[in-house]
């Protein structure tokens, strides 16, 4: 029996169990405390077994407070109680009830079983209705229904709205989080002198039309995938083709493949009808776990260790459940069984490990081109062979010179011929050894093994209960299927497969991989989701700041066919999104925090934007999109710590290609990444750590990288404004933070200019040029260590 929370009486003592006493029970402790859960042993469901007790003896003495157990946990000490755990104490009005209850003898009638309230993430979805917008600040324009739903909260909050942001925080703010790069200064000037009511709205469609969007976006979706280029262990040996499905990602991104499609051609590309090369790749995405691949290892015990990493993985990046809470027993805290865990494991069960030819049509056109210009001189080589036979002078150049033997008459003729034929001879060696080098300069024909999925189809594996997670100790055998507490999926055939449990996630009925998948996108839009805890919808999550908002959002998803950059345009169009970030635009509300929005997020970019914005102020950025993984130069005392490691280091532009496509080893993965906070890859990152160490300070200063960024990007400034310094720090400035610097920026950076300048004109050695190029360097390096640099505001 369900009790809604009615009106309760604490002014009198005719206390009601329905209406005053089971809403207290049901919100506050049955979470826990459940005929199912039992935590300590104990069930507030029913009469019965709360006389029964847990683990601790009776928990309530009827008609004696003083002896109650329950109301030692429940009363706060200090501004906090023992129980509900984890969560804000009971009211007082609430204690009252319930010491007024067991002071009247604590009746429960015996047809009343309470259940536990349901989860607010499994509630069905509901568009609800966009709020009126009454009481919005001047400054707060309402753009869309987000910001209505987000005013109304501030209204509720009595929280002031911060002013919108300057234009060239926008577009910084627009490059950032959509393409991960900066605005050129000439783009920033554009975007600020065009004062057309449409401005932004077409800079917003000219970025999301860019094909770095792809990288970005394709950046976060790798961080759930889990991708490296190595397996991972001990022997960690390398993945060389793992990058095909990191270029599918970036072109399906870019493509705005809709997410429902996304997911489908990732979790069941090899069960669509007739499936393309591009969709069979897409199956990659369960072929980034990690994979032991030493000598000896129990084979069997891997294998369903990547299988429980799969489950786990869908689990929270489609649905923000930890379903691998449940491998070893039931869920502890969500309403999933250990059975229930095993039933989604037999779904990968069957599928095995394929490789699949997928040569992309970059690699042809590359192998093409160099055929083009080694075949010529493998032709000219040929014309030169064919006076030869495979070895030494051809047959009818043999008979030539025997008939001219026989008609010598002196040693003197011997000796003559003899040196023809042996020139000749000589002369087939060395063509030989020319012919031989060209041949191994021939261009190699492009191979490229993808990493896939194919369902087993004869010799089916049965699936069983793990007890206690032991992969050797069978117990109950289970069919696949997916958590009751979810809609129940619909079967093609008779038997569901990876390609039914695809498409049960985009269930209409199903209420988690909306709110999921929208909750995501914005959390890369503003540094945390409307839920704070993007892979836990569950009890042990954090409660929705908005939870209307995020209905409406995860309805309209829906709505827009799952189209990633539709959704991002709506977010980013909002004013809710062009808020300034500065903490002290409202000074009374400065120590607030802003899980309420009423200004956006200040927060350094990730690990390999910091790189990339390095390279592109620089203009050493080499944007080539895709293709393989690079190796820039890496300190031998790194590569020497790991078993069997080569880094053979990229050549020419490509070693300053953009971050992501640094080869990722996961025993050695690339420092300055990991410095940044760059998940590890060993499971699936939903939300990246934001640290500040000295480490990362230190990094930027010294790591080898950054410093010839400083130098090309100062010495370009040198060249340019050989005469006039000032005008060498205003470029270096608006390349690396797109404005130009204040009068006392501009002051103190002249001075940190002339300082260098001073002490290099003591050496003898330098010229005036290398004087002035040695001091913007300096200059160069000191605006690129400042935080505005790194840091999306």
């Amino acid at each position: 029996m369900l009790i809604s929370g009615q009106a309760r009486s604490s002014a009198t003592d005719d206390i009601d169990f329905r209406r005053d006493v089971a809403p207290i029970l049901q919100t506050r402790c049955l979470n826990c405390h459940n005929e199912r859960d039992r935590r300590g042993g104990l069930s507030l469901q029913s009469g019965s077994s709360v006389r029964a007790g847990g683990e601790s003896g009776a928990i309530l003495t009827p008609g004696d407070v003083d002896s109650s157990y329950l109301l030692d946990l429940i009363l706060p000490e200090d501004g906090s109680a023992e129980m509900p755990k984890g969560e804000a104490p009971l009211i007082a009005s609430e204690i009252s009830i319930l010491q007024k209850w067991i002071k009247s003898g604590a009746t429960w009638p015996d047809e009343v079983v309470l259940e536990p309230p349901i989860l607010w993430s499994l509630e069905p979805i509901q568009r609800p209705d966009v709020p009126e917008n009454g009481g919005v600040a001047d400054h707060f324009s309402i753009q869309n229904p987000i910001d209505a739903f987000v005013a109304a909260r501030h209204a509720e909050a009595e929280l002031t709205p911060a002013g919108q942001a300057d234009r060239r925080t926008l577009i910084r703010r627009l490059y950032f989080d959509l393409t991960g790069l900066p605005p050129t200064p000439d783009k920033v000037d554009s975007f600020v002198q065009n004062t057309k009511p449409s401005a932004y709205e077409q800079l917003v469609d000219e970025i999301l039309s860019s094909p770095h969007f792809g990288e970005q976006w394709g950046r976060h979706w790798l961080d759930l995938a889990r991708y490296a280029d190595s397996e991972g262990y001990l022997g960690d040996s390398e993945r060389p083709h793992a990058w095909v499905y990191r270029e599918w990602v970036i072109n399906a991104i870019n493509q705005d493949l809709p997410f429902d499609q996304f997911t489908i051609e990732q979790l069941a590309g090899d069960l669509l009808s007739a499936p393309t090369l591009e969709q069979k790749i897409a199956t990659g995405f369960h072929r980034n776990t990690l994979r032991n691949t030493e000598a000896g290892v129990d084979l069997e015990l891997y294998r369903t260790k990547e299988i429980v990493d799969r489950v786990n993985t869908t689990g929270m990046v489609w649905l923000g459940l930890t379903l691998g809470c449940a491998e070893c027993h039931d869920h502890k805290n969500d309403p999933i069984s250990q059975k229930e865990f095993y039933q989604v494991y037999a779904f990968f069960n069957n599928a095995d490990d394929v490789g699949v030819m997928a040569t992309r049509p970059w690699q042809t056109a590359a192998h093409d081109e160099a055929m083009q210009l080694w075949q010529p001189q493998w032709d000219e080589l040929l014309l030169e062979l064919k006076p030869f036979e495979t070895e030494g002078l051809s047959a009818e150049q043999k008979a030539d010179l025997a008939k001219q033997l026989e008609k010598v008459s002196s040693s003197t003729d011997i000796n003559r011929f003899e040196k023809f034929y042996r020139a000749k001879v000589s002369e087939w060696k060395e063509l030989k050894v020319r012919l031989d080098a060209q041949l191994k300069q021939k261009p190699v024909a492009p191979s490229t093994k993808a990493r896939a999925f194919a369902e087993r189809r004869k010799d089916r594996r049965e699936t069983f209960v793990h007890v206690r997670g032991v992969y050797n100790r069978p117990g109950e055998k289970v069919t696949l299927g997916t958590p009751a507490v979810l809609p129940p999926l619909q079967a093609r055939g008779i038997v569901p497969d990876r390609f039914d449990l695809a498409r049960w996630l985009f269930d209409e009925q199903n209420p988690l991989t909306a709110r999921v998948a929208v909750n995501r996108i914005w959390q890369q839009l503003f540094g945390q989701g409307l839920v704070a805890t993007p892979n836990d919808f569950g009890t042990q999550g954090a409660m929705p700041t908005h939870p209307a908002l995020l209905d409406w959002l995860a309805t309209e998803y829906r709505r827009m066919g799952w189209s990633r950059k539709a959704m991002i345009r709506l977010i980013v169009m909002s004013s809710t999104y062009r808020l300034s970030s500065a903490s002290n635009s409202v000074p009374e509300q400065q120590l607030a925090g802003n899980q309420l929005l009423w200004r956006q997020n200040s927060y350094r970019v990730g690990a390999e934007s910091v790189r990339d914005l390095h390279l592109a102020a620089s203009g050493l950025l080499d944007r080539t999109i895709g293709r393989k993984g690079i190796r820039p130069p890496l300190p031998a005392f790194v590569t020497e710590v790991g078993r069997s490691v080569k880094w053979p280091v990229s050549q020419g532009s490509e070693r300053y290609r953009r971050g992501m496509y640094i080869f990722f080893k996961r025993t050695v993965p690339y420092p300055m990444l990991m410095t940044f906070d760059a998940p590890d890859a060993t499971v699936s990152c939903s939300r990246r750590e934001r640290s500040n160490t000295p480490l990362q300070a230190l990094t930027l200063l010294n790591d080898p990288v950054f410093f010839e960024c400083a130098q090309r990007l100062g010495g370009e400034a040198a060249r340019q404004f050989t005469d006039s310094p000032k005008e060498g720090i205003r470029m270096v400035f608006r390349r690396c933070l797109g404005r130009p610097p204040l009068e006392s920026e501009l002051t103190y950076l002249t001075a940190a200019h002339n300082e260098v300048l001073q002490l290099m004109g003591s050496e003898k050695t330098k010229t005036g040029s290398e004087n002035q190029s040695a001091a913007l360097i300096a200059v160069a390096r000191i605006v690129m260590n400042l935080d505005e640099f790194v840091t999306r505001d």
